[in-house]
């Protein structure tokens, strides 16, 4: 995981404490879902790329994340928050933890375009963490989008419901570090393995993304339509294979690739389905995929 001192998730493992959460995508994807969304894909990389900047971005204490919305949000719900499953105030969720509806007042500093700290956003509990086949959690605040949007002229990113493509161009925006990394969805790990933890359809990034620690949870944004298509999460630092710090690609049969250097995220397009109106979390719903407690 991308934490801001890379040692201390191996050390809490080490004393003890739920490990690092590898990440795993919120939803595997049928193996054809790649060449579905391949030719829509192509017609987006054909248009003029979007201006990516940090607004909209948040810095959390030792990690970054982001306020967002699903592609139904309205501007009078409450607003939330993305970031990683082992960014969790309370630790790292084990392996089939799910955390629901979990009370918090944790605060995050809100950012402009350019990185300058607008004010501090707070919020009431915590909807959804889970480092289980993904590694993602969301809050959501005491406030509104449209309150939000107010005060400090920023607007949520938007959560795409597609799949994203091979080869297509995104941008990892940290809140923590004020920075923006610029890469390619290189392709897609059927199965990623770090430690105890395994993650599915996993993004996997061109080596220019060579994310550090606190990038954690930043979203992971295409640079054509501006929506969040995953969340920046782990890494593979010392060359090990499916350790703490250093996971390991699984494919369907078996084989283990060990990338040294080379970054990944948790795939979101999963997300949209299990939210009704109202932001409301609602796991049962049709399409939605996320672990349940």
């Amino acid at each position: 995981m991308k934490k801001p001192l890379i040692g201390v998730l191996t050390a809490l493992l080490l004393a003890g404490a739920t490990a690092l959460a590898a990440p795993a995508a919120a939803a595997a994807a049928p193996s054809g879902a790649q060449s579905q969304v391949a030719s829509a894909d192509l017609t987006a990389r054909a248009q003029p790329a979007v201006a990516v900047t940090l607004a909209g971005t948040v810095a959390l204490s030792d990690c970054s994340g982001s306020l967002v919305r699903m592609p139904n949000s309205a501007a009078s719900d409450p607003a939330l928050i993305l970031s990683n499953g082992h960014c969790l105030e309370n630790g790292m969720p084990g392996p089939g933890e799910v955390v629901v509806n979990q009370a918090s007042s944790r605060t995050f500093s809100l950012l402009s375009s350019t990185g300058g700290k607008l004010g501090t956003l707070r919020a009431g509990k915590v909807v959804y963490g889970t480092m289980t086949d993904t590694d993602v959690s969301l809050y959501q605040l005491d406030t509104t989008y449209s309150a939000i949007r107010s005060r400090y002229g920023i607007a949520p990113l938007t959560i795409a419901a597609t799949h994203p493509a091979q080869g297509a161009a995104i941008k990892v925006v940290s809140g923590y570090w004020k920075k923006i990394y610029s890469c390619s969805v290189d392709g897609f790990a059927y199965r990623l393995k770090e430690g105890q933890w395994t993650f599915k359809d996993s993004v996997r990034y061109t080596s220019s993304c060579n994310t550090i620690g606190g990038t954690s949870g930043s979203p992971v944004v295409s640079a054509t339509t501006g929506e969040v298509v995953a969340v920046n999460n782990t890494g593979n630092e010392d060359g090990e294979s499916c350790t703490v710090d250093n996971p390991c690609e699984v494919d369907q049969d078996g084989k283990v690739t060990v990338r040294q250097g080379i970054n990944y995220a948790q795939q979101t397009y999963g997300i949209p389905a299990c939210f009704a109106a109202g932001n409301r979390l609602d796991l049962t719903r049709a399409g939605c995929t996320l672990p349940r407690p």
